[in-house]
């Protein structure tokens, strides 16, 4: 499903191309018989359909804040640091960035009452939600390159909500109070348990 940031691909829409379907929307029938429609989600997003000014400004300040995102992720890997989105706290600072938010959901859930499904899966405004709105569940998944994170299916049609940037740095959290503890209570502790759910007696 093609986006704002590769829109030339909808040229090619009921396309394959190397195996890969190119839709504009997509229905799937999850396991447990829900119908789902999955799209980019642009289109529900007035300022990138109405103004190409504010779409060209908007894609160019999307680059800067990756290359800045880019930078900080490398200084934090050497510190020995779990990952942290720079451009996430940057546009959590923009006013009115909740109100917007909250617009798109609202036009992405009408959209799916609209075409009678259960489900509305999409992304663009890379803030990560799955939430219940009467009949229709919101799925977002955010973006795997900026916040690492996904909506994934489970075998019995659950949707769930991934967040690796959280997961990876609760497990670096982990190992490194494993390291600083003594070697009789360390060996007690399973690399595999969170922060939350390890309890050290001394």
């Amino acid at each position: 499903m093609p986006g704002n940031h590769d829109e030339f691909f909808r040229d090619y829409l009921g396309s394959e191309l190397g195996g890969v379907q190119i839709h504009r929307e997509y229905r799937h029938t999850l396991a447990d018989g829900r119908q789902a429609l999955i799209l980019h989600g642009d289109e529900f997003d007035g300022v990138v359909r109405h103004s190409r000014v504010l779409k060209w400004i908007g894609n160019a300040g999307y680059e800067l804040l990756m290359g800045l995102n880019r930078i900080s992720t490398r200084i934090r890997r050497l510190l020995g640091k779990g990952y942290w989105s720079l451009s996430l706290a940057i546009k959590n600072q923009v006013p009115n960035a909740r109100t917007y938010i909250e617009k798109f959901e609202t036009a992405a859930i009408r959209h799916a009452r609209e075409q009678d499904v259960d489900v509305v899966v999409c992304g663009h405004i890379h803030h990560a939600n799955l939430r219940q709105d009467g009949s229709v569940m919101y799925a977002n998944s955010g973006d795997w390159v900026e916040h690492c994170t996904a909506i994934i299916e489970q075998e019995n049609g659950s949707l769930e909500l991934v967040n690796w940037a959280k997961e990876s740095t609760d497990r670096l959290d982990v190992r490194a109070l494993i390291h600083s503890l003594p070697v009789t209570a360390a060996a007690r502790i399973k690399p595999s348990q969170s922060v939350e759910s390890t309890t050290v007696h001394s």
